[in-house]
């Protein structure tokens, strides 16, 4: 994590709505991780995620569901035995490639993956022609968010699939690395997106079939 701030070292205008998050997430993890632990990732995601917001709304929200996929994240770091493979996809500004392949995996492999996303420069908002294009085929990623990818989310994960995030993706000893050449939907036509959308989605569907397979 980038600081150890809590919460009462925030402006009052924003303790205020992470209160009510954090009162949630210490149920949710309570007897899995300390108190102050938990603060500690609610703030920081908080600080990651308004370093790249235009706007307050919704922020609180979105730092809470960030905080608990890495609080979740952080898991299965410990776990002895994760139980499910994890992936965790990236790309530059987590608002389109990376997304859309998320949400092929959890559409195709449901629960069986634990999917994460990440960017190494994430943008504002997901790109909206990239929701469109998913919604046309029965795929609803409107509720995802760019965000910066973590230490502990890499740790987490056993495949890293990187989408042109550039230098500055992690590398970290143990994990199966792959490059996926895409095009960036970005400034593209929703027909442009289309074809990536379709090209994830044969990759993304070898990738469970890989994934899920019995071992040998």
């Amino acid at each position: 994590m980038s600081d150890n701030r809590l919460i009462e070292e925030l402006p009052p205008s924003d303790q205020r709505p992470l209160r009510p998050a954090l009162a949630d997430l210490l149920k949710e993890f309570h007897g899995t991780f300390d108190d102050e632990t938990i603060e500690h990732f609610l703030v920081d995601s908080y600080d990651r995620l308004a370093a790249n917001s235009k706007s307050r709304n919704f922020l609180s929200v979105l730092s809470e569901r960030f905080a608990r996929e890495r609080l979740v994240a952080m898991t299965r770091v410990d776990a002895v035995a994760k139980g499910k493979p994890g992936v965790l996809f990236l790309c530059v500004h987590n608002a389109g490639r990376s997304q859309m392949a998320a949400g092929w995996l959890r559409s195709i492999a449901g629960d069986r993956v634990e999917v994460f996303t990440g960017g190494s420069e994430p943008a504002a908002a997901l790109n909206p022609i990239v929701v469109e294009a998913m919604a046309e085929v029965g795929v609803d990623i409107h509720e995802e968010f760019p965000k910066p990818w973590t230490v502990e989310v890499v740790r987490a994960v056993d495949v890293v699939i990187a989408m042109g995030c550039g230098d500055v993706c992690p590398v970290y000893p143990g994990k199966s690395y792959v490059d996926w050449e895409l095009n960036d939907p970005e400034g593209m036509s929703l027909e442009g997106v289309r074809q990536v959308r379709d090209e994830l989605r044969d990759r993304v569907q070898s990738l469970a079939h890989e994934l899920l397979s019995p071992t040998p």
